[in-house]
This record gives C-alpha cells, sequence and structure tokens, in this order.
C-alpha cells in the first residue's frame, strides 16, 4: 500500500471516530445494541451453570442491574442526548465529551464483572456515575431553552441513580432494599415509556398514514398516565395486594383504550409503526399480567416483569433504535426485511419468555433458553444492519 493511501486510510479511520461521537444515539446505541446481542447468551449459560459471573451481585442480581442500568440505560441516555437538541434547538455533548460519557458506560459493565478484584464501594462509585454525569450534560440546555415539558428528564436520570446506589449498598450489606429499588426503577420505567408512547407513537402514526384517521385523545392519554403512576407506585408500596391488582388492571384497560384511536391495525404493513404499537400492547399486557398475579391467580411471578422488559421496553428501545437511527442519518424511515425479521423475533423472544412458563412449567430452563437466543438474535440484525450506518456519515451531509 502506498503513502499516500495510507494516509487517506488514516484519514478515513479519523473521520469514523469524529462522526461515532458527533450525536449520543451513535456510541450509545451501538454500546446498548453490542450488550444486549452478548451479555444474553452470557446469561443463559449462566442459567445452565456453564459460567459464573464474578459479581457480588449473584446471577439473577446481575442479569437484572445489567439489563436495566446497562442496556436500558445506554438506550435512554442516548435517545436523550440526541432528542434534547430537537426540543431546545442547543447541542448536548458531543466529541470529545460524548466519548468520555461512553467510556464511563463502558467502565460501569467492566466493574460489574469484576467481582472481587474490585472493592464494591469502588465499583458502585465507578457504575453509579454514569446517569448523574449524563443528567448534568442534558440539565443547561434544557433550563437555556426554559423547556419545561422536558426539563425533568435529567432528574429522572439521577432518581434512577439513586436507585443504583441501593441496588449497589444491597449487594453490599449495608441496606437491604434491593428488590423495592429494582420494583422502583421498573415502575419508573413504565411511567417513561408510557408517557414518550403516548406523544411518539400517534404521531409517527399519523405523519405516515395520514388517511388512516389515527388520532390521540387527550384525556384518554392523561388518565391512563395517571393509572399507570399509580400503578408503579403501588408495586412498590403494596405489592401483591388487591389495591396494587385493581390500579393495574385499570392501568391496563386505560392503555388500551388510548391506543384504539391510535389505529394500530392500520400499521400492518409499515414495520417501523408496527412494531411501535406492538411495544405499547405489551405493556399493557405486562399490566393485565401484573393485575392476575396481584389478585392471586397462580401465575409465574416473574411473567408481568419480561412482559414489560423484553415486550415493552426490548420492542419499543429496538424499534425506537431503529427508527431514529435511520431519521438522524438522514435515511428513509423504512424497515429492510432484515429489521422486520429482527422486529418479529423479538416479539416472539417475549412470546416464549413470558407465557412459555404458564404452557410447560415444566421446561423453564429450555423456555429461557430459546427467548434469550432470540433476543440475542433480534439485536444482532441491528448490529449487522446498523453498525454502517452509526459509524458512518450522514447521507445528505449535514452534521450529526
Amino acid at each position: 500500500m502506498t503513502n499516500t493511501a495510507l494516509t487517506q486510510a488514516g484519514q478515513d479511520r479519523l473521520r469514523r471516530r469524529h462522526v461515532l461521537f458527533a450525536l449520543g444515539f451513535r456510541p450509545f446505541y451501538l454500546l446498548a445494541a453490542g450488550l444486549a446481542a452478548s451479555w444474553i447468551p452470557l446469561w443463559v449459560m449462566v442459567w445452565h451453570g456453564h459460567f459464573t459471573i464474578p459479581s457480588g451481585f449473584g446471577p439473577v442480581g446481575w442479569h437484572t442491574h445489567e439489563m436495566l442500568f446497562g442496556f436500558t440505560s445506554a438506550v435512554l441516555v442516548g435517545f436523550l442526548l440526541t432528542a434534547i437538541p430537537n426540543w431546545t434547538g442547543r447541542p448536548t455533548a458531543t466529541g470529545l465529551k460524548l466519548a468520555g460519557l461512553a467510556a464511563l458506560w463502558v467502565a460501569g459493565r467492566v466493574v460489574m464483572l469484576a467481582g472481587d478484584a474490585v472493592p464494591w464501594q469502588m465499583a458502585a462509585a465507578v457504575d453509579v456515575a454514569f446517569l448523574p454525569v449524563a443528567a448534568v450534560t442534558m440539565l443547561p440546555p434544557l433550563v437555556a431553552a426554559r423547556n419545561r415539558r422536558n426539563i425533568a428528564f435529567p432528574f429522572v436520570l439521577l432518581g434512577l441513580a439513586l436507585a443504583n446506589l441501593v441496588l449497589h449498598l444491597d449487594a453490599g450489606g449495608v441496606l437491604l432494599l434491593g428488590t423495592e429499588a429494582t420494583r422502583a426503577v421498573l415502575g419508573a420505567l413504565l411511567v417513561i415509556l408510557v408517557i414518550m408512547g403516548g406523544r411518539v407513537i400517534p404521531f409517527f402514526t399519523k405523519n405516515r398514514l395520514p388517511a388512516a384517521g389515527a388520532d390521540r385523545s387527550e384525556r384518554l392519554d392523561t388518565l391512563a398516565t395517571a393509572a399507570t403512576v399509580l400503578a408503579a407506585v403501588l408495586s412498590v408500596l403494596a405489592p401483591l395486594t388487591p389495591a396494587s391488582g385493581i390500579t393495574a388492571l385499570a392501568s391496563a384497560l386505560l392503555l388500551v383504550a388510548r391506543a384504539l384511536p391510535w389505529k394500530p391495525w392500520e400499521t400492518r404493513d409499515v414495520p417501523m409503526l408496527w412494531v411501535l404499537h406492538a411495544g405499547h400492547a405489551w405493556i399493557a399486557v405486562a399490566l393485565f399480567l401484573r393485575a392476575a398475579l396481584d389478585l392471586g391467580l397462580d401465575l409465574p411471578a416473574s411473567a408481568p416483569d419480561h412482559a414489560f422488559t423484553i415486550g415493552g421496553i426490548g420492542v419499543l428501545t429496538l424499534g425506537m433504535m431503529a427508527r431514529t437511527a435511520r431519521g438522524h442519518t438522514g435515511r428513509a424511515i423504512e424497515a429492510t426485511r432484515l429489521m422486520t425479521a429482527a422486529f418479529a423475533i423479538m416479539n416472539l423472544a417475549a412470546l416464549v419468555r413470558v407465557f412459555g412458563p404458564i404452557m410447560a412449567p415444566g421446561l423453564p430452563v429450555p423456555v429461557i433458553a430459546l427467548s434469550g437466543m432470540l433476543w440475542a438474535v433480534a439485536f444482532a440484525f441491528y448490529l449487522v444492519e446498523y453498525v454502517p450506518i452509526l459509524t458512518g456519515a450522514r447521507v445528505d451531509g449535514r452534521p450529526g
């Protein structure tokens, strides 16, 4: 290779590194998808007894923590760092600041695997720091633009960081509130997805399919959100009680009711839309299952949580990661066959994990393995298609 070719190759690598940290969705969608595609197979190996996680959290605690504070936090931060400039007209972290934030997230994953090699206090400090630092980078543009509608998001991240700290204190034997902290995080994410889903799903549907007549009821949206907030609170303060069950049932019914004006059935030929409607439907399913469990039906205790985490979080985030990555790189917001398959496989992963143990209670290990592999395949498909998109320049030549 000539010196000119070597120089050109070096310049190309430099441009790609610069593009990778041009906007928050690029590194964090890559990191989240990479973790999703690798950590779940690792977890399946642990579940089968083929591997031991050297973490003070224990196997189940590590799995729960990494899905909430590894995967979900990365997607949430990447989305917010990208959305806030649109909301405010002011930039968030880019370049070296964004690279440093991504490195902090990676450091959190490393210390969570370090076990006794790192004192738990140090592991907690490194891992917990990510969300507060991210919140600090988001707050100035929101304050400067007086964006009251979205000003709560950095404070939500701080609340999630506090729950993460409680989990580390629980693992260290200092404050035994790990179960309550986990339920609080799941409740907070539930409320976030219900609020954001109510904003974007009908909006995207109306824009893409104007003839379908999709609309949004402010009254139903307000009632559904209020009921979901109450259900989330009671899931922490009064779990497995009639009050919690009735509230979860009311929330589920209101989510179904508010989704009807969105005309979800009209999106059947548009994968970039139906995947979002499917994710919203999974949230309602999770609340129906929570109500059934709280009201005394004999169900696997994990069924509501996996309906929410795999169905709600998994399906919605995969759809949003696909949609926003294409939109913010100047590409047409259309799903390829590969991504349409990924959307279907993710929904299948949720179906297997939620209803498999109900229909085949004697086969928990194969069910968990199959669901985990389906989840990993869906995100592997995402990586195959989106690594070039996330690491390449916008096709329209604009910055970002």
